[in-house]
């Protein structure tokens, strides 16, 4: 699999950056959105295989003390090939040098990431656009 990796968003095509969002699937993001997000971010990594965008993820980094791994995505065909391995550990190694690297994962993935010596916190919390979803889904709980 010959693949080509960029941190630039240059040339990127937001439609197509959504497109692979909702395929991943990770809901179902405007380009507008996404360009946002990812214009904010201080980290960015875009695969590509033959011209098309095969898989992303992002870091929102302060440059200090934290950096937020999130939204790492691939196209189905490209699961389980180890790619999502190599964007983790990509953004894990531009992350260096912060005090605490933090990551957001999709309830049900946390062995994944528990690979790359990231646990489980007690102490974080957040609010949801739309809480009874997030609490449906798994992504918070009552307690």
């Amino acid at each position: 699999m010959s693949l080509v990796w960029s941190s630039s968003i240059d040339n990127l095509d937001w439609e197509e950056l959504a497109a692979l969002y909702r395929a991943a699937p990770l809901g179902n993001k405007t380009p507008e959105g996404l360009r946002t997000t990812f214009t904010n971010s201080m980290f960015k990594c875009f695969v590509y295989q033959d011209g098309k965008l095969v898989g992303v993820g992002r870091a929102l980094a302060d440059g200090v003390d934290c950096s937020y791994i999130c939204d790492v995505a691939l196209l189905p065909s490209h699961q389980g090939l180890g790619l999502g391995k190599q964007i983790v550990a990509k953004l894990v190694s531009l992350s260096s040098g912060h005090k605490k690297i933090i990551l957001y994962a999709v309830p049900g993935k946390e062995p994944f990431y528990k690979k790359f010596g990231f646990k489980r916190m007690s102490t974080a919390m957040a609010i949801f656009e739309n809480q009874g979803d997030a609490l449906e889904r798994g992504y918070v709980n009552e307690t």
